[in-house]
Order: structure tokens, then C-alpha cells, then sequence
């Protein structure tokens, strides 16, 4: 047996064999009251790679909250080979305030690599890519759609890396996207030093999805055990993850109230209907049709829309139909409804 090695986080140095809880300074708030960024650090006793899972970069997606919680308490995280780093609140300022920004209204994840001595962001941005992003070999950041719009559970990431490509699938989420690099995310400053970070997108801000909750831990565990972290499956875990050729924004065309005919996961064919826009009276109606085949990934949740906002995002697949299967594969396997145990221990809470 290969031994780990200790890790630094802060001013705690973590022994293999460890699990601490790290509190890292972050700017106070003008009461003088002390705020933290909670760190748990778990150091396995064999080698491995060391990986960070991050949630609430921006502090109203809640879903990854509760995911890293939930996480924590599985007994399969006895066996790790290697560290975890696990970051369940990384904007605290945000998350206290159920905002998606800081006090200063700047993003967090457009604020990196950040610095010591800049804006509130941008000094939260280097605590966490010094602290926790720059000790690590790899990093899954987990997400939500923004307010008032809902996300299909999918995993966004760099697709030209074969390695990438792999983890990415093995998260099992029904839909994996190449994604660009932003400025100033995450994922981009985490590029630069050769780190690549998935990014998991599931379910509403301000709000817990527990479908999203449930495939958000399984993908976690499935992605470490491909990592080597974790033992092997006996048998290999139910679902499929397919790559989108493409994605597009439908936007509303008038200004109104919708009435939404498409749901999120829909399976949808060229020119069918997905909404229609009305004016108060009904004396205006206008339809909202797709423009390729495709499923919805993504939608507003709100009945009203302005000219030009974003209604629905379509992604278009090789085989829809097939999309559509893996869609509704992934909600029977995770759906709290269907008591139905896919794995060991899949459905524990």
C-alpha cells in the first residue's frame, strides 16, 4: 500500500487518515462579525488523486449544498484513496443573503483568479483557487440554473480532452455538453493550471430538486470510483450520458404572458409548438415553435416575458430518441417516487 500524503488547507494540516472541518477566512461583515468558508477535509490513508467539490459559487443554487452534505455521510468515502475537498458554500456572503452575487453585485464565478488586494469577489476568488482549487488534480463544481429558470441535471465541460471526456460520461447525467470557457470562471482560471473541473447543472435556484440531489451524489461517487478513489462497482451503474451536437436559447418573440406546452426533459420535433404568448385581454396569441429536434435542458419558470428573454434551451442530439430514453432511464433511476434500488445504497439519504 502506497501513503498519502498530509495537506495543508489554511493553517491545518490535514494527516492521512483525517477527516477536519476547515474554516477559511473570508472578508467580515460591517458588524465586525467573522465570516468562514467551510472546508471538509478528507484525507484517505492509501494515495490518490486529490479533488474538490465545490457548491454555491453563486449563493442562491442550493441543490449542491445539500448534495456535498448528503455526501459526506456515505459510508462508501471510508475506502477513499487519495483527498477530498469538499466546499459546500464557497460564497457565503451570497448564500446568507440568497443572492446569487456578493454585496458588491459582482459574480463570483467571472471573478477569478481573483486577488488579495481587489473587490470583495475577487479576493474571495483567490482564497478558494489558492486554498482549495490550486492543491487539487481535478474539481466537479456544482450549480443550478438562475432564478426563475429550471436546468435538465447535465454535465458541461471541455470535450476536446479524451480524460475529460471519460469523467464526464461517467457521471451519468443524460446530458453532457462542450461547453466554452468563460473569462473569469472557475473553470477557465482552473484550465490555465492544467485542472479540469465538471460542471454539474441541475434544478432551480433557492430551491431543493431532489432528483437533481440523488443524481448529483451518485455522479460524485461514480466519477470518483472511476478516478480510482473509490472501489469499483460490481456491476456497471444504470443510465446513459449522451453528448448535445449542439444547444440554442429559444427566445420569446413578444412581449406577454406564456402558457408553457413543453416541459423540461421533452423530447420536441422541428416546428412543434412550445409555447404560446397572449396579452392579458386574449386579444393577442402568438406561438413559440421549435426550431430543430431536439430536448429541453432548460426553461423559465416565470408566466410572464419580455421581448427577447430567454423561454427554453434545446439541445440537439445524433438520435433524439435516444435522448429521450436516456432522459427517461435517469428519472426512474432517481425519481424518490419509484422505490426502485439500481444500486447498493443508491437511494440512501
Amino acid at each position: 500500500m502506497v501513503a498519502n500524503q498530509s495537506i495543508r488547507i489554511g493553517d491545518v494540516e490535514v494527516k492521512p487518515g483525517q477527516r477536519v472541518s476547515v474554516n477559511l477566512p473570508v472578508a467580515n461583515l460591517y458588524t465586525t462579525t467573522s465570516l468562514h468558508m467551510p472546508v471538509k477535509v478528507l484525507c484517505g490513508r492509501r494515495a490518490g488523486p486529490v479533488i474538490f467539490i465545490s457548491a454555491a459559487i453563486h449563493g442562491d443554487e442550493l441543490n449542491g449544498v445539500e448534495i456535498i452534505r448528503r455526501l459526506l455521510k456515505r459510508k462508501a468515502l471510508q475506502s477513499l484513496r487519495g483527498t477530498l475537498l469538499a466546499v459546500p458554500i464557497v460564497n457565503v456572503h451570497g448564500f446568507i443573503d440568497q443572492s446569487r452575487y456578493l454585496p458588491d453585485r459582482r459574480d463570483l464565478n467571472r471573478s477569478f483568479p481573483g486577488s488579495a488586494k481587489g473587490s470583495i469577489a475577487s479576493r474571495l476568488a483567490n482564497t478558494f483557487l489558492k486554498e482549495v482549487v490550486l492543491k487539487s488534480e481535478f474539481g466537479i463544481d456544482l450549480h443550478t440554473a438562475a432564478i426563475d429558470r429550471s436546468n435538465l441535471p447535465q454535465i458541461r465541460a471541455n470535450l476536446d480532452n479524451e480524460h475529460v471526456t471519460r469523467l464526464a460520461q461517467s457521471f451519468r447525467a443524460p446530458v453532457v455538453i462542450n461547453a466554452t470557457l468563460r473569462d473569469g470562471s472557475l473553470r477557465a482560471c482552473a484550465a490555465t493550471h492544467d485542472i479540469p473541473v465538471l460542471i454539474y447543472e441541475a434544478g432551480e435556484a433557492l430551491r431543493f430538486d431532489e432528483l437533481s440531489i440523488r443524481a448529483g451524489i451518485r455522479g460524485i461517487l461514480n466519477v470518483m470510483r472511476e478516478l480510482g478513489m473509490l472501489p469499483a462497482l460490481k456491476r456497471k451503474p444504470a443510465g446513459e450520458a449522451l453528448v448535445a451536437r449542439s444547444t440554442q436559447w429559444v427566445r420569446a418573440s413578444t412581449s406577454g404572458i406564456v402558457t408553457a406546452a413543453a416541459g423540461l426533459g421533452s423530447r420536441v420535433l422541428e416546428n412543434d409548438r412550445l409555447a404560446v404568448i397572449s396579452d392579458p385581454l386574449g386579444d393577442m396569441e402568438e406561438e413559440i415553435r421549435a426550431p430543430f429536434d431536439g430536448i429541453v435542458i432548460g426553461a423559465s419558470k416565470l408566466p410572464l416575458a419580455h421581448e427577447g428573454d430567454a423561454l427554453f434551451h434545446l439541445a440537439a442530439f445524433r438520435s433524439v430518441g435516444k435522448a429521450e430514453h436516456a432522459v427517461e432511464e435517469f428519472a426512474n433511476i432517481h425519481d424518490p417516487a419509484l422505490r426502485r434500488t439500481v444500486e447498493p445504497g443508491l437511494l440512501e439519504t
